[in-house]
């Protein structure tokens, strides 16, 4: 148990003065950095989320997982309830959204500027996906007096940094429980809800319907890896469909505009037509925060019109 204890304390230190100085309370401590734990540990607050991640063959002589509860508990002087854990098996499209438990517990968690509403216990995420913190103070930096618009919105945390950052923003996600999710994290930061939208609807579809008409200065495109969700009548996978959502958000975009266009797909490649027709710029190791020792997270991609 030392071995891992001894490490999430070096990364505490390292770590504890950069969250506390951005005035982030939701950051991750551990990932994966010693191969005989294979585990994340995330810190939200006065709670902490391990993923196990371990190969149920390949791991199954060592179960280490106590070690790193133990060591969780220790370190932070923390009780067995606020320790959370979940299985983090290889989800696909809307899966990782499912319900696993049903305790309707939430908290607010700040992350500088805003305030974002979490829930520890019942999906497998929480609500607030961590990696994508430097996109949102982009955005957050950039957006003053435009127009912005989130696809796949999910709890529409970037929405809020933009509404925040003084932008009119409109947020499109086809799960209404994300949705009204995203509308309290407005009010949690006391966001007038005048000027903002939130759009109910199949993505795809509501590209193909509005691709033409609507314009905006800013678009935050970041679609699942693959989905084949009831809602839907076909199924939809990331690097096949790109062609698609990246022209339709290109027709969409005001003259001088940016798409910033993000996904989880470990071995994505931007298409031909995506690089011959458009000004690309891969911003993705500027867009991982430090916190994150998996460099490949997501990939993303900046895209002007040329």
């Amino acid at each position: 148990m030392d071995m891992i204890k001894n490490r999430l304390e070096k990364n505490y230190k390292k770590l504890k003065a950069w969250a506390d100085r951005q005035k982030i309370e939701a950051y991750r401590l551990y990932d994966r950095d010693i191969p005989e734990y294979p585990y994340i540990v995330d810190i939200y607050k006065d709670h902490y989320v391990i993923y196990d991640k371990s190969d149920f063959i390949k791991d199954k002589d060592k179960n280490h997982l106590p070690h790193v509860v133990d060591a969780v508990k220790a370190l932070f002087k923390c009780e067995e309830d606020k320790v959370v854990v979940k299985k983090r098996e290889r989800q696909e499209g809307l899966n990782q959204y499912e319900k696993i438990s049903a305790k309707n517990e939430t908290m607010s968690v700040r992350e500088s500027q805003a305030l974002l509403k979490v829930n520890l216990y019942d999906y497998l995420d929480t609500g607030l996906f961590l990696d994508h913190r430097p996109m949102r103070q982009k955005v957050f930096k950039t957006v003053e007096g435009k127009k912005f618009l989130n696809l796949f919105c999910y709890t529409g945390s970037v929405s809020v940094f933009a509404a925040l950052g003084g932008a009119r923003t409109t947020s499109v996600d086809m799960s209404q429980t994300y949705l009204r999710w995203a509308q309290d994290n407005f009010d949690l930061n006391q966001i007038d809800l005048g000027s903002h939208s939130f759009v109910n609807e199949n993505v795809i579809e509501w590209l193909h319907q509005n691709r033409h008409s609507k314009k905006f200065d800013v678009i935050f495109l970041d679609p699942p890896t693959f989905s084949n969700s009831k809602k839907m009548n076909e199924s939809f996978e990331v690097e096949r469909d790109q062609d698609f959502l990246v022209d339709s958000c290109m027709q969409m975009l005001l003259p001088e505009g940016i798409l910033y266009f993000s996904n989880n797909k470990r071995k994505f490649k931007l298409s031909p037509s995506v690089l011959s027709k458009y000004k690309v710029k891969d911003i993705t190791e500027e867009s991982i925060p430090q916190d994150f020792h998996d460099k490949k997270i997501h990939n993303c991609f900046e895209i002007k019109n040329s």
